[in-house]
């Protein structure tokens, strides 16, 4: 988010002040003892230090948006499945405050920008049932709602377990001890999940017990766990079969930037600045192709 943020404030200030240029260069935006600082300074250093990546990041948007559409109801959905993963309003405005976005208008812009990428990438891509049916059958067919507690040794662990075994409640558990900052403070509820999605060793663990179950602490990466597992159920295909369609199509993407090199060679781009000219040709020749996420 910081990496879109950054080319779009910068895009903005740039935008703003080559609008002014004409006739406006000589106004103030900095008046001090030490001396003042004209639009065409501010605009010429913008220029000189960020001009070519917020160049290629506004023609780049530019091409995709002749090619590709980007409905209010699209970007909607994705910011309310943002907000379901921050876990509600409170902490998707502090998400927003600690990845440096003013608000939810300049996160729009930000989705906007990403979803017309990922259009530009799967255009074309297309995948069959049988591959649908092999992901459902491994990762969606069995899924699992669960809810953990996350400590530090086998000590704390061990401390925790006997509480519940005592009768002790696994929510007020959870929020008291557990540090992992996405299910604490929902009292270590992680929702529902297929096979594959937690690491191995609670995956393992969470799939055998059943529901209203607490497991023994299980030893991870991040420490160690102790598992309830509150419901499980038995998808149909149909259900998941266009969740696991755009999972594929997003494994057999595109390059962004092969997409964007054939959109180039047909918009007939002609670039005015020399200055920007050069120095836009110049990264074009260091970058190499890669997915943009």
């Amino acid at each position: 988010m910081k990496k879109w943020l950054l080319s779009l404030g910068l895009a903005a200030g740039v935008l703003s002040l080559s609008a002014c240029n004409s006739g406006a260069g000589s106004e103030k935006v900095v008046e001090s003892k030490a001396g003042d600082i004209t639009k065409d300074e501010f605009y010429n250093e913008l220029k000189a230090q960020y001009g070519n990546q917020v160049l290629k990041q506004m023609v780049d948007n530019k091409l995709l948006e002749k090619e590709y559409k980007v409905t209010n109801k699209e970007i909607d959905k994705e910011i309310a499945n943002i907000k379901k993963q921050l876990g509600g309003e409170d902490q998707f405005k502090q998400a927003l405050q600690q990845n440096g976005i003013k608000n939810e208008k300049d996160l729009r812009k930000l989705v906007k920008t990403q979803l017309l990428n990922k259009k530009a990438a799967t255009d074309g891509v297309k995948v069959t049932d049988a591959e649908m049916k092999k992901v459902f059958n491994e990762k969606y067919k069995e899924e699992v709602k669960a809810s953990h507690i996350l400590v530090d040794d086998k000590k704390t662990a061990d401390e925790v377990k006997a509480k519940l075994d005592k009768g002790e409640d696994f929510a007020k558990l959870a929020e008291k001890y557990s540090k992992d900052p996405g299910s604490k403070s929902k009292g270590g509820d992680l929702g529902f999940f297929g096979k594959g999605q937690m690491v191995p060793e609670f995956d393992k663990v969470a799939f055998k017990l059943k529901p209203g179950q607490v497991s023994d602490p299980v030893k991870s990466q991040f420490g160690y766990h102790i598992i309830k597992v509150v419901d499980k159920k038995t998808n149909k295909f149909e259900d998941k079969k266009k969740q696991i369609s755009e999972e594929l199509k997003q494994q057999k993407a595109k390059p962004t930037d092969e997409v964007i090199t054939k959109l180039q060679k047909d918009a007939d781009i002609k670039i005015k600045d020399k200055d920007l000219k050069d120095a836009l040709k110049k990264q074009n020749t260091q970058m190499p192709t890669q997915p943009q996420q």
